[in-house]
């Protein structure tokens, strides 16, 4: 399928993936990038059979024909392809999310499937493999790493009393669920992450895991972050004084804080701290992958394309997304 031709816009995804030969064509290349490959013994010569849409090894072994979705976060999934992807579309270009509800009501499916169809994607969207990727900052000072803090959950007296005791039991701020992040100013990159307290090791050791030695880096008072400035060029802004004092602020984190709980509170209402982390990363894909007319913003169509690069290797199962211990209760967010 010519280049041209590709979907730029939700509509046009509609009514192009409605013909699952354009699926495929979509889709194979950005699973295979080198050709289509056995996923069990890794051929790269298997034969496509075009009345199953599906490849057939060469090799005699179990499992010799396979589907695209093998190996992606579509196995085993009994929804077709022309509903999996304008899925995709709609919750990497959403700018405030797509709920369950209004997922069901757009492709037919029950809200449960729906619920499960995002968690999903919100996994191919997250890929939080930051030990391979690039630290933040630069050693000869850049711009900066701004470095905040924030707590995410309801109003604990509005709290029924059995998910008000589940909260008691986390500690915190009345039992709230803390997520650190980071954002490069040079870069406008985001790295958001569950930390289980705001201790002075949590804290700093997430600052050494993803900032370059050496780099500028600003926060708030926080006591947590005092001794950085033996690793770092350390500022700080003092909130109960002013939030700006020149090139020392926060406002760049504290920006991506408030996208993400105008998701939390306007679209999804109700997370509890055990999927928490699936959308943070959800919100820091669409931030890190943002659109617009400056240099280096990508397009919706480009987000969507980005965006199936990373559904290889992360199957999700419905046992693994609910997963409860023996008393019922789900497990702690980190």
């Amino acid at each position: 399928m010519a280049e041209d031709r590709e979907p730029k816009t939700l509509q046009e995804a509609i009514a192009y993936f409605t013909d699952p030969g354009n699926c495929l064509a979509y889709l194979v290349p950005r699973i295979w990038p080198n050709g289509v490959t056995c996923p069990t013994c890794g051929r790269t010569d298997p034969k496509f059979l075009e009345n199953q849409q599906r490849w057939q090894c060469k090799s005699i072994h179990k499992k010799r024909q396979f589907s695209a979705k093998v190996g992606t976060i579509f196995e085993s999934s009994l929804i077709p392809l022309e509903k999996w992807l304008p899925a995709v579309w709609a919750l990497v270009n959403c700018k405030n999310g797509i709920s369950s509800w209004e997922l069901h009501r757009m492709l037919g499916v029950t809200q449960k499937t729906a619920w499960f169809m995002l968690h999903r994607i919100r996994k191919a969207m997250g890929g939080r493999k930051f030990g391979g990727i690039k630290k933040l900052g630069s050693s000869d000072g850049g711009s900066g790493v701004e470095v905040d803090e924030t707590f995410v959950g309801g109003a604990f007296a509005n709290m029924h009393h059995d998910r008000r005791a589940r909260y008691e039991a986390r500690g915190g701020p009345k039992g709230k669920t803390i997520v650190m992040g980071m954002i490069d100013r040079d870069l406008r990159q985001v790295r958001a992450n569950i930390i289980p307290n705001i201790t002075r090791e949590t804290l700093q050791a997430q600052v050494l895991k993803h900032v370059k030695h050496g780099s500028n880096v600003f926060t708030d008072e926080c006591r947590g972050y005092n001794g950085l400035n033996y690793r770092f060029v350390h500022d700080v802004v003092n909130h109960m004084e002013t939030y700006v004092n020149g090139k020392v602020h926060t406002n760049g984190i504290e920006n991506f804080w408030s996208l993400l709980k105008r998701t939390l509170k306007g679209t999804y209402v109700a997370v509890e701290p055990y999927h928490l982390q699936k959308y943070v990363d959800e919100q820091v894909f669409r931030f890190n992958h943002r659109g617009g007319k400056k240099e280096g913003k990508i397009t919706d169509a480009e987000r969507f394309s980005k965006a199936l690069t990373q559904i290889v290797g992360k199957r999700l199962t419905y046992a693994e997304l609910t997963g409860k211990s023996e008393d019922g209760t789900p497990p702690p967010p980190f």
